[in-house]
């Protein structure tokens, strides 16, 4: 398996009923943790400590769009771009957690294209967001210190995760093909 390691460090990123998040688990932990998949038309906000749980959250955002201009992501696309023309899902995963740490994966159904994983590159993505969300504290976003994520080199439909829970959490946006369980919007 294919590892991609940040340093954080060294850097200053209407859904239908079937999800395209559609499994996930928590395969090591250190607190009592579950894998959840949130519903983005509740009434939900993400950030600032709010959930502080030790649990592994993902949510869609906005679904097969096509991408006026590139996107530069943190890990994957062609050279840390998915290039304009493409048609993307967009996905919210994170982990809000005061101390606990945990490994585990989150699967879509479709092959993942990238990942927005550091606060810049978070930011320039937001316009994929689209939904009832409210993103509090998005200064903080990301990846920190020591936290890695990666696509299974195997199954590229399955998202590893493996990170510590800190004050804000750490918050990523995954990027997949076109997704075959979601609408074209």
């Amino acid at each position: 398996m294919m590892r991609v390691f940040l340093s954080v460090t060294a850097f200053a990123l209407a859904v239908p009923a079937q999800a395209t998040v559609i499994d996930g688990s928590i395969l090591q932990q250190n607190g009592s943790g579950a894998f959840v998949i949130l519903d983005p038309e509740d009434i939900l906000a993400v950030g600032e400590d709010n959930f502080n749980d030790d649990n592994l959250y993902a949510f869609d955002e906005d679904q097969n769009i096509e991408l006026i201009e590139p996107v530069r992501v943190d890990i994957g696309g062609q050279n840390g771009v998915i290039p304009a023309g493409t048609v993307v899902a967009s996905h919210y995963v994170f982990f809000d957690s005061v101390a606990g740490t945990q490994f585990g994966f989150v699967y879509f159904d479709a092959p993942i294209l990238g990942i927005a994983a550091l606060e810049g590159t978070m930011a320039a993505t937001d316009f994929l967001a689209n939904t009832d969300v409210i993103y509090i504290g998005t200064e903080l976003r990301g990846l920190e210190h020591g936290d890695t994520v990666w696509i299974d080199d195997k199954d590229p439909h399955r998202l590893f995760v493996s990170w510590a829970g800190s004050s804000p959490g750490d918050y990523i946006r995954v990027f997949t093909e076109k997704s075959p369980g979601a609408l074209i919007m």
